[in-house]
């Protein structure tokens, strides 16, 4: 009988455990923790904010950290997500979407776990955050002055901020960190600090515009220190019209 070798694939693969994979008792594989980490994305006067909280447990107490926390076993992990952020911020009922999961063996210190991300928008104005659980305070943090975060929140934080960026030049998302009544010097300050650009104000505006995506308002701006601007709102049956006829909206 031919002897057999193994091909470079396979003793590539074999070579990236320290015991082979069927050596290994079934057993382990169900010892690993599951957990869920929230970005939670607000906007007030004109700055990005990020949700955060002061952790009052170990690992990491006292550390600045992402909302999150581990999934129950009997749990659905987008119902864990809704859960967790309630349960640590008092806000609930957010329209979450996935962004990545994280592996590494060493992202956490007591054991073997694996996250999976989550972002949410939410107008600041409409929410008000509480700490609960063993979460010892919960803040809003300009983007720019984020601290040093627990685990490793930072690269998950830095990966929904790519993810969000990506959405809101293909899909009308920002609109969700905005009242329901706005300028458009609003939204353009909104998308200018989602993006970390600037546009020329003649041209968002007639870029916005000609997408009839809005709808004008028989209303000004009121207590400002400048002439009221016009008012409008995001129309949603609108826009939900034209993407079914393979409309993109780009900036």
């Amino acid at each position: 009988m031919a002897e057999k070798t193994l091909t470079t694939e396979q003793t590539s693969r074999k070579s990236q455990f320290a015991v082979p994979y069927y050596e290994i008792s079934y057993d382990k594989f169900f010892q690993f923790g599951v957990s869920v980490d929230c970005v939670v994305f607000g906007y007030h006067e004109n700055r990005l904010k990020i949700l955060l909280i002061k952790r009052g447990a170990a690992p990491f107490k006292g550390m600045w950290a992402l909302p999150g926390d581990l999934v129950y076993p009997n749990e659905n992990i987008d119902v864990a997500a809704q859960r967790i952020l309630r349960d640590l911020t008092g806000i609930e009922q957010l329209f979450m979407e996935q962004t990545q999961v994280y592996g590494k063996v060493d992202r956490h210190p007591a054991g073997r776990v694996i996250t999976t991300g989550y972002y949410s928008l939410i107008d600041i104005a409409k929410h008000d955050p509480h700490a609960s659980a063993w979460a010892d305070g919960v803040y809003w943090v300009d983007l720019e002055a984020i601290p040093e975060l627990a685990f490793d929140h930072g690269e998950i934080l830095n990966d929904a901020l790519k993810v969000l960026q990506q959405r809101v030049r293909h899909q009308p998302v920002g609109f969700e960190l905005l009242p329901e009544k706005f300028a458009l010097a609003d939204l353009q300050a909104l998308y200018e600090a989602l993006l970390n650009e600037k546009y020329d104000k003649a041209n968002f505006r007639k870029r916005i515009l000609s997408m009839n995506l809005l709808i004008s308002l028989k209303e000004n701006q009121k207590d400002v220190p400048h002439r009221p601007a016009r008012l409008y709102k995001f129309d949603k049956q609108r826009y939900d019209e034209l993407r079914a006829k393979g409309f993109s909206f780009e900036l």
